[in-house]
């Protein structure tokens, strides 16, 4: 039996196939876990999804940001923005099966020793606080105030998480933890604008992962996210990064747990 952990994949279905069987992945034998953003930017999302959701118990995943943007717009609350690739899944024969199992997936996963989560966590969550955070999250993702949620889902502030933080403030920061962090300060202050690589973070920042007194620190994490890390995260350890950029012309990475090796495929689709 093999683990295998992929990044972001985005829609890239054909990249994913070549990919798995790069891996020979079995599902009768291998396990696939997805670090989020299964959907959007790519031309196949919704087969994307058909596979991951006919691997059954083979398959673990997250949700990340794409993955939230495509409930919200399919719930009627948001319009679809203008690279958006997601009609696919809205047209499909098979959409509510397919939203419907995709509603569902955790926001945040400890397994097998591994915490995966799509973009990260702030410094000060330890590994109970994550999971007690996603699971708040995800029960209003799933239940009956789900389309109230996905109007105020989008969002920067607040700027950090705190414990006093009540509603809907308190589920879009953790929504923005969960599925967006890149860069914050030593207190939890979330930068969401900038995109730059590791080496590169804003004024008083540095990427998540990289704070000496995080909480989480002694926990593995596998996360996606961060395309312009290409993989790196510098000199931090017990911290894998997956999103190498594919649906950017670069590659798509599986993380094979077993035995650490990576295996990757190159694989354009947009300039």
């Amino acid at each position: 039996m093999a683990t295998y952990v992929v990044g972001d994949v985005q829609g890239c279905y054909q990249p994913l196939q070549r990919l798995l069987d790069r891996c020979h992945f079995d599902p009768e034998r291998d396990q696939l876990w997805a670090v989020g953003d299964f959907v959007n930017r790519g031309p196949q999302s919704a087969d994307v999804l058909r596979l991951f959701r006919t691997l059954g118990a083979s398959f673990r995943g997250v949700l990340g940001n794409h993955d939230l943007h495509l409930l919200a717009v399919a719930s009627g609350t948001r319009p679809m923005k203008r690279r958006d690739t997601l009609q696919d899944v809205l047209d499909a024969p098979d959409a509510a099966e397919l939203l419907n199992w995709l509603r569902h997936q955790p926001l945040a996963l400890y397994e097998r020793g591994y915490l995966m989560v799509h973009a990260g966590v702030v410094p000060d969550w330890d590994l109970a606080t994550t999971l007690q955070c996603a699971r708040q999250l995800e029960a209003v993702v799933r239940g009956p105030d789900s389309r109230e949620y996905f109007e105020v889902m989008y969002g920067d502030t607040p700027e950090a998480f705190h414990e006093s933080l009540r509603g809907w403030h308190r589920l879009r920061v953790i929504t923005n933890v969960l599925t967006r962090i890149r860069f914050c300060s030593a207190d939890g202050r979330l930068d969401l604008e900038c995109k730059k690589g590791p080496s590169e973070p804003p004024k008083g920042m540095l990427p998540w992962f990289a704070h000496a007194h995080r909480r989480t620190r002694d926990v593995p994490i596998l996360f996606g996210h961060w395309a312009a890390a290409r993989g790196d995260t510098g000199n931090s350890t017990n911290v894998f990064a997956l999103d190498t950029g594919c649906v950017w012309g670069e590659q798509l990475t599986a993380l094979c747990l077993e035995d650490q090796r990576l295996t990757r495929c190159e694989c354009g689709l947009l300039d």
